[in-house]
């Protein structure tokens, strides 16, 4: 049995959606399509402003993708200590940063040829 394929927009509308539910900061998402040398084909990043709020973020992502697309993350590292969590979706990755960590390691400015949309807070 073929695993089924998940709509990229799909996935980034829940991901997003999960952020949201539990006030991620500072959502933006590249678009790597165009860039050769990608490995996927966005990253979506954001902050928490504590090891918590990132856990609850990168556990708010999994329950929404995985109650409304039936999908689950290929791999999750950095949950043990929360400060950077990285959840791979294959053709999307998730950052979750606590702000200082995500100001210190700027991972947007690696990607700079990537158009960056950032989501504005619905809070």
């Amino acid at each position: 049995m073929a695993k089924k394929t998940i709509d990229n927009d799909a996935l980034l509308a829940n991901i997003i959606a999960g952020i949201e539910e539990v006030k991620g900061n500072d959502i933006e998402i590249l678009d790597l399509r165009e860039i050769d040398s990608a490995v996927c084909d966005y990253y979506v990043i954001c902050n928490g402003n504590s090891n918590t709020q990132v856990n609850a973020i990168v556990n708010s992502i999994q329950k929404t993708v995985s109650k409304e697309l039936k999908d689950k993350p290929w791999h999750v590292e950095g949950s043990s200590n929360a400060e950077w969590v990285l959840m791979d979706y294959v053709h999307i990755v998730v950052h979750v940063f606590q702000k200082q960590i995500r100001e210190y390691y700027n991972i947007e400015s690696l990607w700079g040829d990537a158009k960056i949309t950032t989501i504005a807070n619905k809070y």
